[in-house]
């Protein structure tokens, strides 16, 4: 059967080998005061700096002030950050840091351990700040686990975009993130990836498709590659002669083209392959190593060097309203891509 499981989404989505978990959010956040946070009236009846639940439509996440995830460390995996709409401010203990917005992807290699903050600004401060963004941690294998932590960023001009129109003049756009789809390739990822191995067939990619239209998502070559497909936001689709409501994973077999039609309002949805790694899997909150002796060595070396130590004033550290999109790397390499 091309369709192995369906389920319904949870939170944190699950996932398969070679990824670790994905992580949806989209919160409908309300105008900023000047320090770009939530004004203290609308953070009343929260738990804060553990507030998951949605309440009025957002969440503040681990941040008191500013939504977000103040710095915390990383070690042995990847984390790629899908942007889809809002802002997203990254520091780190490497002195980089960056701002970027809807269509961008921040795809970053922990490593042997980095710090970083990850905070959603509220630059409107007489309108709505909505944000929409995944973050998807991809692992790494042993041989990669120690490697020199660093992030790249893939900016929205650059991410290619596949748009197919079907036999009914039905449109679908598929934003590739990672991996090759009809000849196209993706931008490179990090160089010490999984996905940096064609042979591996990563592929992470987001898809829109029209009311009443119909794609076929091309099969991948590995008979040991691993598909889903996340169906995140719409009303009904049929895959593979099935019906599926929103918010559900749909795992699939990855060697048979998949026929999608969307038979309902307009469809979005999360694709992630790859071949396993097929390592053991060791991990205590934000380490993930092959041995519990490892994580022990994780923790142990980020109490005596903070990965570094944190170079910043703030650890819901945001950049300034008027900056732009960019990117500062550790190197001193600085990317300006404006708003």
């Amino acid at each position: 059967m091309t369709i192995i499981n369906i389920q319904p989404l949870g939170f944190p989505w699950k996932t398969q080998d070679p990824f670790l978990f994905c992580a949806y959010h989209r919160d409908l956040y309300p105008a900023g005061d000047k320090h770009l946070g939530i004004p203290d009236v609308q953070k009343a009846g929260r738990n804060i700096g553990q507030d998951f639940m949605i309440k009025d439509g957002f969440r503040m996440y681990h941040g008191s002030h500013v939504p977000g995830f103040p710095y915390h460390p990383h070690r042995g995996f990847e984390t790629i950050t899908i942007n889809k709409e809002g802002i997203v401010d990254h520091s780190d203990s490497l002195g980089g840091a960056g701002r970027f917005g809807a269509g961008d992807v921040q795809w970053m290699t922990a490593g042997k351990g980095i710090l970083h903050s990850e905070m959603f600004p509220m630059l409107h401060d007489h309108k709505e700040n909505t944000l929409e963004i995944f973050q998807v941690w991809l692992n790494l294998p042993k041989v990669s686990k120690m490697v020199p932590p660093h992030f790249k960023m893939l900016w929205n001009e650059e991410v290619p975009v596949i748009h197919q129109k079907d036999q009914n003049g039905r449109s679908t756009a598929v934003d590739l993130i990672a991996g090759n789809l009809n000849e196209v390739h993706s931008l490179d990822p990090t160089p010490d990836s999984w996905a940096a191995n064609a042979d591996n067939e990563v592929l992470v990619a987001t898809i829109k498709m029209e009311a009443g239209a119909t794609y076929i998502l091309p099969k991948a070559q590995s008979s040991e590659a691993k598909r889903n497909l996340y169906f995140y936001r719409g009303t009904q689709l049929e895959i593979a002669g099935k019906t599926v409501a929103e918010n559900h994973s749909i795992e699939v077999v990855a060697t048979e083209d998949l026929e999608i039609k969307n038979i309902g309002a307009d469809a979005f949805l999360l694709v992630l392959q790859g071949k396993p790694i097929k390592e053991p899997v060791a991990q205590h909150g934000p380490f993930v190593m092959n041995t519990q002796e490892e994580i022990r060595e994780a923790f142990a070396d980020y109490r005596e060097t903070q990965f570094g130590g944190w170079p910043w004033p703030e650890q819901e550290q945001v950049h300034e309203r008027n900056k732009g999109r960019f990117a500062l790397h550790s190197d001193g390499r600085v990317e300006e891509k404006g708003i």
